[in-house]
């Protein structure tokens, strides 16, 4: 009877190997969609980190083994906490660590986990005098609120402005430009996919090579 009364108040963990070798077989392929979204090559990777490109392409594919000496460094390239980086099981804490990025005139501060439907907190500087808007497309669609400033918003050939406390959403397969309207900074809250986040994080970075798919 004390032997089973024992047993109930501590049941062995036996989940517990397994829940961690789930963790471990899904960091490969969690970490090549970090990369993918971040739009850059394993090259660039490679370089950014020191860490060599095969070993980089390895630990995607699963067959090198996931170790802090090679996840720390992945971590600070991406900007996002460690457990967010390889998926570790969540500890109860609601809270969002806010990391912000910024890439020529933009800050972008992500207000949620990675997967799913994205929210982003923007703020756009104004462009340089005479810089012409230039209109992209990508796959999904995108809701924004602009907190505060005036939001210069062009959709294929149409051009509207939306001040602070008005929202609006549309198909990001339309061309599309969003930026200032005066020489302020706007702040808009935004929610989209993976692929808009790609999109408009890559759009500051340079002209897009090619679609998520020729990234390695």
């Amino acid at each position: 009877m004390g032997d089973d009364a024992n047993a109930a108040d501590h049941p062995a963990p036996a989940s517990a190997p397994r829940d961690r070798d789930g963790v471990l077989a899904a960091v490969g392929p969690r970490l090549r969609e970090v990369r993918r979204r971040n739009g850059m090559t394993l090259a660039e990777l490679a370089e950014r980190t020191g860490i060599n490109e095969s070993t980089l392409s390895r630990l995607e594919g699963g067959t090198r083994k996931p170790t802090l000496e090679l996840l720390l460094p992945l971590a600070e390239v991406y900007a996002v906490p460690l457990d967010e980086l390889v998926g570790a099981p969540r500890t109860g804490d609601p809270r969002i660590h806010l990391r912000p990025v910024t890439r020529d005139g933009l800050t972008y501060v992500p207000l949620s986990r990675p997967g799913g439907v994205q929210a982003h907190k923007l703020l756009i500087r104004p462009s340089p005098a005479g810089a012409e808007p230039t209109l992209r497309t990508h796959e999904g669609f995108e809701w924004l609120y602009v907190l505060a400033g005036r939001l210069r918003l062009i959709l294929d050939e149409r051009t509207l402005v939306l001040k602070s406390g008005e929202a609006a959403e549309f198909d990001t397969h339309v061309p599309h430009w969003l930026g200032p309207d005066d020489d302020r900074t706007v702040e808009l809250l935004v929610l989209f996919g993976h692929q808009g986040e790609r999109a408009h994080l890559r759009a500051r970075q340079g002209p897009l090579r090619g679609s998520a798919d020729d990234i390695p």
